[in-house]
C-alpha cells in the first residue's frame, strides 16, 4: 500500500486501531452475546447484524494493520517550502482552461476535495509533488491528460 502519512495520521490510525481492538470489539461480543440468547442463531436477524459488525470492524482494523505497517512518513515541517510537498499551498492554473484555482497537496487521509484539498498520491499530486513557481507539468488523468502551471506557493 505505501501511503505517504505525516505522524499525525499514523497517530490518528494507531488510536482507531486500539479503539476497534478493544471498546469496539468488547461492544460487538456483548452484542453477539445477547442476541444469541434469544434463541436460534439461524433466523436471528440480532444476531447475524452483530456477526456483520464483527466483520466490518475486523475489516477495518486488517485495513488500518496494512496503513500502518507499509505508511511512509513524511516531516511535513522539514520539507523546503520552495518546492511543493505535503501540506503544501499553491496556487495553479489550469493551462487550457485559463483557469486558476488554489490547491492543497495532503496526504490520502486528509483528501477533501470541497476545499481542493488533493491527495499527493492522486494524478495531479504526483505531477505537482516536488515543482516550484513557474513549473509546467503535464497531468495524465484517466481519460485526459491536461496541463498545469504553478503560479505561487502560498
Amino acid at each position: 500500500m505505501n501511503k505517504k502519512l505525516t505522524e499525525e495520521n499514523l497517530k490518528k490510525l494507531r488510536d482507531e486501531l486500539d479503539y476497534r481492538m478493544t471498546v469496539k470489539r468488547a461492544e460487538i461480543a456483548k452484542e453477539k452475546l445477547i442476541a444469541a440468547a434469544h434463541g436460534d442463531r439461524s433466523e436471528n436477524a440480532e444476531y447475524k447484524a452483530a456477526c456483520e459488525n464483527y466483520r466490518e470492524n475486523d475489516n477495518r482494523i486488517q485495513y488500518l494493520l496494512n496503513m500502518i505497517s507499509t505508511a511512509i512518513i513524511v516531516d511535513d515541517n522539514s520539507l523546503d517550502k520552495s518546492f511543493l510537498g505535503i501540506n503544501g499551498k499553491a496556487r495553479i492554473k489550469f493551462i487550457e482552461d485559463d483557469f486558476e484555482d488554489t490547491i492543497t497537496l495532503v496526504t490520502t487521509l486528509d483528501v477533501d476535495l470541497e476545499n481542493m484539498c488533493i491527495s499527493v498520491e492522486s494524478d495531479l499530486g504526483k505531477a505537482l509533488s516536488g515543482k516550484k513557481v513557474g513549473d509546467i507539468v503535464e497531468v495524465d488523468a484517466p481519460g485526459e491528460k491536461y496541463t498545469v502551471e504553478i503560479l505561487e506557493i502560498l
